[in-house]
């Protein structure tokens, strides 16, 4: 018999079956912000019985976005919207994490629907480890240091 119904437990968490839903990257957030499309994706998924749903890439400054519309968790005006999906879902019974991310040099692109080419407009510096190229972005990015990326 499967188990994939079956709780799981992970040191302190019990999750109640082990599906789990991937982190799955939107595009839907305006300045960061978690809204009611991430509500109605993640929620839906938690009252469909997954035991864990793990949110998109959720960018952890600003220059680490994808696109302008990635999700964001770099200013403390983010945790509100994340804060009431994270109590739904685990309303719901289920348990929730989060893909934290920093797209390097692959940033500053527009969603894919529009190309996802490099945003001319209104777009900001990739900052990567090495001062390297994109496949998609061709030119060259800045050289990630700690003192580019400490800002306090």
């Amino acid at each position: 018999m499967s188990q994939l119904f079956t709780p799981l437990t992970i040191r302190d968490i019990t999750f109640n079956n082990r599906i789990v839903v991937s982190p799955m990257c939107q595009y839907s957030s305006h300045d960061g912000m978690a809204g009611e499309w991430h509500l109605v994706h993640l929620g839906s998924r938690a009252i469909g019985g997954a035991g864990l749903i793990i949110t998109e890439a959720t960018a952890v400054s600003p220059e680490g976005r994808i696109s302008p519309s990635d999700l964001g968790i770099w200013k403390d005006e983010h945790i509100e919207g994340l804060r009431r999906i994270v109590k739904f879902v685990r309303a719901q019974g289920s348990e929730i994490g989060i893909q934290l991310a920093h797209a390097g040099r692959k940033g500053s692109t527009a969603e894919p629907w529009n190309g996802g080419k490099l945003v001319s407009a209104g777009g900001w510096q990739p900052v990567g480890p090495a001062p390297l190229p994109s496949v998609k972005v061709m030119e060259y990015l800045q050289r990630w240091t700690p003192k580019v990326y400490v800002r306090w």
